[in-house]
């Protein structure tokens, strides 16, 4: 089958497509920032040896984790509102759903990171003399911090895909810009091959710096023995 494609059909809505990315970027980082916080409270709690804190982080992350993350969009802006009595707007509803959900994933990085370092190392650590706080901030979380980068990152680029679930809600990302584009010219092939060109563009080049990143820090082993 011969398709005559045309970009320049699309690219004469380049503006739309820049405020639906510049929207993207808006939930993902404030979702992930929102969520890096919940997932440390979580994390925190899931390695408390006390059973209320460390229960409620467990049934959250495993609620997290076992349901669809439409679900999340679609209860956070259809239901949550009903409960609260109050009234969400698309990019609030995306946030929370967003924040929520990368908040359990975040808290199996830390737990994950803090867990890896060898239970020996706490021990010789506290024989010495080393007060807890100590230990944690010198002897743990710079190994913790280098085995959760790979992960955390990772998690990072999942979410920012998954802010695509937001166009569902009628918010103004990149998705739901590029649907008026495509119901104004009729070209889905090109409009939508558009879409795929900014999340790769964007992702591969997060994922460049990150491993630059994860490979700078991965060096001195030696300044963590």
């Amino acid at each position: 089958m011969n398709y005559d494609w045309d970009f320049a059909a699309v690219w004469a809505y380049r503006q739309m497509f820049l405020d639906g990315a510049l929207g993207t970027l808006r939930i993902a980082v404030v979702a992930i920032l929102a969520g890096i916080l919940i997932g440390a409270v979580l994390a925190t709690m899931r390695l408390s040896k006390v059973r209320w804190l460390a229960y409620p982080a467990l049934w959250w992350t495993e609620f997290y984790r076992n349901t669809p993350p439409l679900v999340h969009f679609f209860w956070a802006f259809y239901a949550l509102p009903v409960v609260l009595g109050v009234s969400l707007e698309p990019y609030a509803a995306a946030i929370i759903a967003l924040s929520t959900q990368s908040g359990a994933f975040y808290a199996e990085v830390f737990r994950g990171g803090v867990t890896s370092v060898e239970r020996g190392q706490w021990e010789g650590a506290r024989a010495i003399g080393m007060k807890p706080v100590a230990v944690l901030r010198r002897i743990v979380l710079p190994q913790a911090l280098q085995r959760m980068l790979a992960p955390f990152m990772e998690r990072s680029f999942e979410l920012i895909k998954t802010t695509a679930l937001a166009s569902t809600l009628a918010y103004s990302d990149l998705i739901y810009l590029a649907m008026q584009v495509n119901s104004i010219t009729f070209r889905p092939l090109e409009v939508y091959t558009f879409v795929a060109a900014i999340f790769f563009v964007t992702l591969l080049t997060l994922s460049l710096c990150a491993h630059a990143v994860e490979k700078r820090f991965s060096l001195p082993r030696h300044a963590i023995r």
